[in-house]
């Protein structure tokens, strides 16, 4: 082989990795922005879901209404402080609003106990607080 042509080879080597690369790690960067376009929606569905304004979502968490105004629009995106407040008064989960689960109910002190203590359990023990809760769920009804 020539100079020339192991040089060609380089470069096209050089080239298809480059290529490769941006190909995997461009879909990854790109889908981790997904919770970027979650949350202006969760969080306007959240408001909605508890019949508040922009205004009465704010006032509830300290916020200024623009600042809310902002986060639904996706603007903007909340500092933790401002995740924290805006799911205390919404009443659900930061998880909720970030994409991470799709139930807006099961939020509070009194979940994230039971979170908490579910994770020192035996899988015996989790098969009783199962069952338990199916029992108190019907009874409910």
């Amino acid at each position: 082989m020539t100079k020339s042509s192991i040089a060609r080879s380089k470069n096209w080597l050089r080239t298809y990795c480059r290529n490769r690369h941006l190909l995997l790690y461009g879909n990854v960067y790109s889908m981790s922005t997904v919770p970027e376009r979650i949350f202006p929606e969760r969080l306007q569905a959240a408001r909605q879901l508890r019949k508040l304004s922009q205004s009465e979502l704010a006032a509830k968490a300290g916020l200024q209404p623009s600042a809310v105004s902002h986060f639904e629009t996706g603007r903007r995106a909340p500092s933790f402080d401002n995740l924290k407040a805006l799911s205390t008064a919404l009443e659900v989960t930061t998880d909720y609003l970030l994409g991470r689960v799709d139930d807006p109910q099961l939020q509070g002190e009194v979940a994230d106990q039971l979170f908490r203590h579910a994770q020192k359990m035996s899988q015996q023990d989790l098969e009783t607080l199962t069952s338990f809760a199916e029992m108190l769920a019907r009874k409910r009804k």
